[in-house]
């Protein structure tokens, strides 16, 4: 079928936002005011605290070129939505800033699809944002709310914690590195893969469900160990973990041991988390993973540091240690 002119034809700048960006926005309860201001205007639950995360995806860093757009639009807000589930906090609305080659609607149409999507999923509405001409670029800032005693914040953990991990990590990594050429897959495999790096799924329900049980928590985005090396860093802690219990997908636990450790323990994209609670929660824990039907796993322990302030000891189910040299993604290396 060949395209429309209508369909292949770059729009306005106003154009663009009210055909694929207007719809997405909604007035209610804590938004007063979206798109169509200077600014929005929202109203956070009595008694809460705002919670605001911004997040950049950038073409050739972040994302390839060829990517599904519909993914994309996913992606797009899923990686913020991970960052208020990390929090424990509900969301209230984001904002879009977007640059792009063009205004092509065969792009922008299955973009916006699955950007609203994921929105209208979580009641997380558009209220506003920007759109300018360059190369891709795609900017969330995005709004939640948390009552401020309940936030999983990095800087509380307590010795003898339990380290747990929602999902299963390094699914994503695999997929990259099949598409880099590190390793081959089959191209079933490779699909199965590539969907974890595609379609993340943002642990919001699993978030707002550790208010209260959780002490400390992060988002899976560059790689496990560093990831709750901010934590240990900010609780100014140490941890012991079995890399061997880190959970993993039938799809990499057939890969060799040195590619399922490099991506579940490094690999990034994620979007699971990791978070951190006493010992007496472990019942709560499991429940509330039975309840949402999402697999959590106790992956440590959280303890003191030694003399030598050595945050991360790593060993393997035979207690053997295991040398931690395993680096996460860092946009400056």
């Amino acid at each position: 079928m060949t395209p429309t002119s209508s369909s292949t034809s770059p729009l306005s700048e106003f154009a663009l936002i009210d055909r694929f960006f207007a719809h997405a926005t909604r007035e209610g309860e804590h938004v007063t005011l979206g798109i169509g201001d200077d600014c929005a205007l929202l109203r956070p639950p009595a008694g809460e605290q705002l919670a605001i995360s911004t997040d950049m995806l950038v073409e050739g860093r972040h994302f390839f070129a060829d990517v599904d757009p519909r993914a994309l639009g996913h992606k797009t807000l899923a990686v913020n939505l991970s960052d208020l589930a990390a929090m424990g906090a509900r969301p209230l609305g984001f904002t879009l800033a977007i640059a792009l080659p063009d205004s092509q609607p065969a792009w922008l149409s299955p973009f916006a699809e699955g950007l609203a999507a994921l929105a209208d999923r979580y009641a997380c509405p558009l209220v506003g944002g920007d759109t300018t001409r360059g190369p891709r670029n795609l900017c969330v800032t995005i709004f939640g709310s948390v009552p401020g005693a309940q936030a999983l914040r990095r800087d509380a953990a307590q010795p003898g914690d339990d380290i747990w991990v929602s999902g299963t990590l390094g699914d994503a990594r695999l997929a990259l590195g099949a598409i880099r050429g590190e390793w081959t897959l089959s191209d079933g495999d490779l699909a199965l893969a590539r969907r974890a790096l595609d379609w993340p799924e943002p642990q919001v329900t699993l978030g707002l469900a550790l208010r209260g049980v959780a002490r400390a928590a992060l988002d899976v985005s560059d790689g496990l160990l560093g990831d709750l090396g901010h934590i240990l860093e900010r609780s100014s802690m140490s941890a012991r973990v079995n890399v061997d219990d880190v959970p993993r997908s039938a799809l990499l636990a057939a890969q060799t041991p040195a590619i399922q450790r490099m991506c579940a323990l490094a690999g990034g994209d994620d979007y699971q988390l990791c978070f951190c609670a006493g010992s007496a929660q472990r019942p709560r824990i499991e429940a509330i993973g039975n309840e949402l039907g999402i697999r959590v796993t106790r992956i440590g322990t959280i303890a003191l540091p030694d003399a030598r302030r050595t945050r991360l000891h790593l060993h393997d189910k035979t207690g053997a240690s295991v040398a931690a040299d395993f680096k996460s993604f860092d946009h400056f290396q």
